[in-house]
């Protein structure tokens, strides 16, 4: 998150740049002038409560962040940061553990904006026994750390290579459109770990899902191999701190074998 102890201008321009907007086209998307929007990014003018909610949609900014620039501005922030299990937050939590208990047999969990482990159905535990550091499942997990760690689920994961990959322009992004400090560390930490070899033979069920997803193949007791494919769900509308981060990672069987193992 960006810290508030800067003029909200600065903050303002970050915020535009990092979206790769000009003055113009942010003027434009927001419905005012450049000239008024210049002035706002200097700290000529100050914006009021309402223009700064406004430059903030545009901005796509998330809410934590929005908070900030209230607070930047000398305004009250806006926006809740309950914990999850806050009476509040009740019919949320109850639909969290609706999806995570529904999806079962199959593996699905729940994720805060820094891939820490919020909850899981029963389908996890299974697949994570044979973790040779048992501290990466000590709380709080990240769940990024758990499956790239050398001692962690990646000696477990036959296409290594694609899935570390894929986790790590998933994580680029999110410090692109975040720039969370928490987030960038996370990355440089993942990214020097030991790079896995990408001399293996693609397996001909990954080479039929080229180009279209990236499945994750476990393998499993036995050396059988679990073949999944994962979906995000995030709440729509969400004017919480909490909820406007939460995601939920549902695991879907690839093929039947892995369907009828999850369901044994």
């Amino acid at each position: 998150m960006m810290t508030s102890n800067r003029p909200v201008g600065d903050l303002l321009r970050d915020w535009r740049q990092r979206r790769r907007l000009s003055q113009l086209d942010l003027a434009c998307e927001a419905e005012i002038s450049q000239k008024h929007l210049s002035f706002l990014e200097s700290g000529r003018s100050l914006p009021s409560r309402g223009m700064l909610l406004r430059l903030a949609e545009r901005l796509e900014v998330p809410l934590r962040d929005r908070n900030a620039l209230l607070l930047a501005a000398g305004f009250a922030p806006s926006f809740h940061e309950r914990s999850l299990d806050d009476p509040a937050l009740r019919a949320a939590r109850a639909a969290v553990d609706l999806v995570l208990k529904g999806h079962e047999p199959f593996p699905a969990l729940a994720i805060d904006r820094h891939w820490t482990l919020v909850a899981a159905n029963a389908a996890i535990p299974p697949l994570l026994a044979g973790v040779a550091n048992a501290s990466l499942l000590e709380p709080p997990v990240n769940v990024l750390r758990l499956s790239l760690h050398p001692e962690g689920l990646a000696p477990r994961i036959a296409n290594l290579p694609e899935w570390r990959a894929h986790l790590l322009d998933r994580l680029r992004r999110q410090v692109d459109l975040t720039a969370d400090p928490a987030l960038t560390a996370l990355l440089e930490e993942l990214a020097a770990y030991p790079a896995p070899s990408t001399d293996q033979p693609v397996a001909a069920a990954d080479r039929e899902m080229a180009g279209v997803v990236v499945p994750l193949r476990l393998i499993a007791e036995g050396g059988t191999i679990l073949s999944f494919l994962s979906t995000t769900t995030i709440f729509g509308t969400p004017v919480d701190v909490t909820l406007s981060e939460l995601a939920l990672e549902c695991f879907f069987p690839a093929d039947p074998e892995t369907a009828a193992a999850l369901r044994r």
